[in-house]
């Protein structure tokens, strides 16, 4: 399931110059804030969400440490001080592709089945996000429903 979310972030263009601060553009911290947008959308945070996202975004960057930490830290103050997610949207379709957009849907909806429930407030969230990307409203059902048979094959397996 969090194979996807590594491809994912590799694809993502980078326009870190070798410094460990992250700016508002960086399409890494866009799409990590709105990972941490979706995580919180249920009123919830778990902490098996946030180490599997951290694990992912280290695993697709080479980030440890203090860099990893600061586009984590960096990419929840920036949803937090987000006044509505055109500001990480915008970043996200200008950086990627059609099927990239549907991709990333798909790996919101990993986010939100890692606890093996679909909230009602994450559902909107991701209905949002994909409106605002590009993503169509069958490919958006389809992601979830592909998610949600994931999920639910990860807990039988366990």
């Amino acid at each position: 399931m969090f194979d996807n979310l590594v491809t994912f972030f590799k694809s993502l263009p980078s326009s870190d110059s070798g410094k460990e601060h992250f700016s508002k553009s960086d399409p890494r911290l866009a799409a990590a804030a709105l990972l941490f947008h979706v995580m919180d959308a249920d009123g919830e945070r778990r902490t098996v969400e946030r180490k599997r996202v951290a694990q992912l975004i280290s695993e697709a960057y080479g980030l440890k440490g203090e860099a990893l930490k600061r586009l984590l830290d960096d990419s929840e103050q920036a949803d937090q001080e987000a006044v509505d997610l055109y500001s990480f949207t915008s970043i996200i379709k200008r950086n990627l592709d059609e099927a990239a957009r549907i991709r990333f849907i798909e790996l919101m909806w990993d986010v939100v089945f890692a606890d093996g429930t679909a909230h009602e407030l994450e559902d909107n969230v991701v209905w949002r996000v994909a409106e605002l990307i590009g993503v169509s409203t069958r490919d958006r059902v389809t992601m979830k429903q592909q998610a949600a048979l994931r999920a639910k094959q990860t807990v039988q397996e366990e």
